[in-house]
């Protein structure tokens, strides 16, 4: 027998509906709590998608609320659903995607995707057969119910959708989506490019064989009328640029003139999607190539010089950044905090004109105060604002007190929540470790723009001994970002960080490790500031972190970066503690000169090579056997100061005056000839 409403019930829920529609707060809680009562009896689910499916003499947002409310029930307690309740709301939704309403068809397809994601679609075997078979229904209705719950789907389990979990039922799909882009309904050729754009960036197989039709099938639907089938269009082409370059590189002269067009669609939401074309296009090698015909000079990769051609319009650009705050929503807000931070990146200090910082921070600020503590949205907002407190410098100092202090309190919040979980799994979730995370970067952006100013705020706050705790975090990105806040906050304001010095070093000392190459990146640059600023005082500490370096510097395939942020700290250890580091010279000059030859004249390579010099200076043996790598890599310098200039020349001259000039004579003979003429010119040897 099929299941039917107690009629004084239905009236019952159907009253409880009206109600939940209105606005009156002490209704809406009265409400919550009939519904949680209600929610005992596993029935009354079944009067929830009666209502939504068969009462069709209701006005559609009671029949569809109806149907949200049940959402909610199977998101929490669809485990509880006896199994004659889970079949009747299965075969309900089934036979009523194609209801007349559109409001209607979505909630279905909003139900039928939260069932499939509670672990349903492999015990929903002709959930997917059925949707597919639907889309040759000759009802419109049907048809646009199915796609909305198949795109719907495909948004949520594309994985599971391309694994053998469930045969693979793409092989299927694929095919049979790439048929409807023909369709002559726009909304169903949306819905069949929306589909399959879910499989790109996977790269699933089933899509991969089909490759050549799927991009064909789009040129043909580059003029589109619809406006939604033009930004699917859009959305695809740019996800393809991302992986699969290869296939539209045939075609990328024509795509570009696409685009070009696309990017002034008088749809803004396809406007919108064709300038991420142009984004991850700079990414790609081909950039340059590709639009060398098109653009008389940002598409180089932008340089500093480049950079400040955008100053003159600034004003200009803030304007239209501005404007956008106010008509931007979710999504392309989030592109929005990424165009300010990269400009802030971009142009730097002359960001912090009076002029500018009143244009831009109040709308910034003001999205800064509307943002809960727990909001994801916080992530980029974060790190636009550490692009443009590292820009504004001192001019952000009016603004600093609040967002310091939040940074603190997402911190502490965090680790709290983090010990909870630890000693009560079962009580307590695991916090998201990336509030965390851009919290410590902002902080590390107010340190570096805001240099010595940043002291005030430290002095006020807890936030050494919430570093010290991140240092010790068992995921590696929160160690990465503490450690570059502890390396900012040594260069800014080292009164309070030398109090802890003899706690961090040891925690330093133990994330030399390679294996994590940005942790170990931060932690070796993080020690070299310390050093220099400690002094002679650094001397208890070398041996914590000598040997580790010195193995790091000699390990191969190590990036480059970290070879260079090596270098430089064993550099600056041996500047203000020659006597412990000097001995170890042999183990490390050669690829300590190889590796900070190819750097360009800046502080840090200046005080890494102050310290090679007094090591030498100390063990004069140690440089023997590699001496041509350090003439190679005194050579590499363009404008070495006056004092680091003589440090060099004595060196050289000793060495030469050691060994004799015949044997000076024949040592030199295995100089490349440009060495020999630098080092002619610029030392006389």
């Amino acid at each position: 027998m099929e299941w039917q409403p107690d009629e004084q019930g239905l009236q019952q829920v159907l009253h409880l509906l009206k109600d939940s529609q209105s606005p009156n707060t002490a209704t809406q809680r009265a409400v919550q709590q009939k519904l949680e009562q209600l929610n005992q009896f596993p029935d009354f689910n079944n009067y929830l998608i009666f209502v939504l499916t068969r009462l069709k003499t209701e006005d559609e947002p009671t029949r569809s609320l109806s149907g949200l409310i049940l959402k909610n029930n199977v998101k929490v307690h669809y485990q509880n659903f006896p199994p004659a309740v889970a079949h009747f709301i299965k075969q309900e939704c089934l036979n009523n995607i194609g209801d007349p309403s559109p409001l209607i068809r979505a909630t279905i397809g909003i139900l039928i995707t939260t069932i499939s994601t509670k672990g349903e679609l492999q015990t929903w075997p002709e959930l997917l057969p059925q949707l597919c078979n639907m889309l040759n229904s000759e009802d419109y209705n049907i048809c646009e119910g199915s796609f909305g719950a198949l795109q719907k789907i495909c948004e949520d389990s594309s994985e599971l959708l391309d694994s053998d979990a469930l045969n693979r039922p793409l092989n299927i799909m694929i095919p049979k989506f790439l048929q409807f882009f023909k369709h002559c309904s726009p909304k169903i050729r949306s819905h069949a490019i929306a589909c399959v754009n879910q499989f790109i960036i996977g790269r699933a197989q089933a899509l991969m064989d089909n490759i050549d039709t799927f991009i064909e099938s789009l040129f043909a639907l580059a003029a589109d009328e619809d406006s939604e089938v033009r930004k699917n269009v859009c959305r695809a082409l740019v996800m393809l640029l991302e992986v699969r370059v290869d296939r539209l590189i045939p075609h990328m002269r024509s795509i570009v003139e696409y685009m070009l067009q696309r990017s002034q669609d008088p749809d803004e939401n396809v406007a919108l999607e064709a300038c991420e074309f142009w984004l991850t296009l700079a990414e790609q090698p081909i950039c340059k190539d590709v639009l060398s015909g098109h653009l008389a000079h940002a598409f180089a990769t932008l340089e500093e010089e480049a950079c400040t051609e955008l100053v003159p319009y600034l004003s200009f650009i803030l304007d239209t950044l501005v404007f956008a705050f106010s008509k931007y929503q979710h999504k392309n807000l989030l592109i929005l905090y990424d165009a300010i931070g990269t400009l802030a990146d971009s142009v730097g200090h002359h960001l912090n004109q009076p002029e500018y910082i009143q244009k831009l921070m109040p709308p910034l600020i003001q999205k800064w105060n509307e943002l809960k503590d727990e909001d994801k949205d916080l992530f980029p907002l974060l790190e636009c604002l550490s692009s443009v407190a590292t820009a504004l410098q001192s001019g952000f100092l009016p603004y600093c007190e609040p967002v310091y202090q939040r940074c603190v309190t997402l911190v502490q919040k965090n680790l709290a929540q983090a010990m909870m979980y630890n000693q009560h799994p079962d009580q307590y979730e695991a916090p998201d470790k990336d509030f965390m995370i851009v919290a410590l970067d902002l902080l590390s952006g107010l340190a570096e723009g805001l240099g010595a100013h940043v002291e005030q705020l430290v002095t006020r706050s807890n936030v050494m001994t919430l570093i010290f705790q991140c240092m010790q975090d068992t995921m590696p990105e929160v160690r990465q970002s503490s450690f570059a806040l502890l390396g900012d906050l040594t260069k800014a304001c080292f009164l309070h960080v030398k109090p802890c010095i003899a706690e961090f070093l040891p925690v330093l000392g133990l994330n030399l490790n390679p294996e994590f190459i940005s942790v170990c990146n931060n932690a070796t640059w993080a020690i070299g500031e310390i050093a220099i600023q400690m002094g002679t005082e650094m001397q208890p500490f070398v041996a914590l972190v000598l040997n580790n370096l010195v193995e790091i510097i000699n390990r191969p395939n190590t990036p480059k970066t970290l070879l260079e942020n090596t270098a430089i700290t064993i550099g600056r250890l041996g500047y203000v503690c020659p006597q412990e580091v000097a001995p170890m010279l042999p183990q490390f000059v050669r690829p300590w000169c190889t590796s900070l030859r190819n750097i360009r004249d800046n502080e840090e390579k200046d005080s890494a090579f102050r310290g090679i010099c007094v090591m030498i200076g100390v063990n004069p043996g140690g440089v023997v056997q590699d001496f041509i790598f350090f003439c190679d890599a005194v050579a590499s310098w363009v404008n070495p100061k006056d004092d680091l200039r003589d440090m060099f020349y004595k060196i050289l001259h000793g060495f030469k005056d050691q060994v004799g000039g015949d044997n000076w004579q024949q040592f030199s003979e295995q100089f490349p000839p440009l060495l020999k003429e630098r080092l002619s010119a610029c030392y006389g040897v």
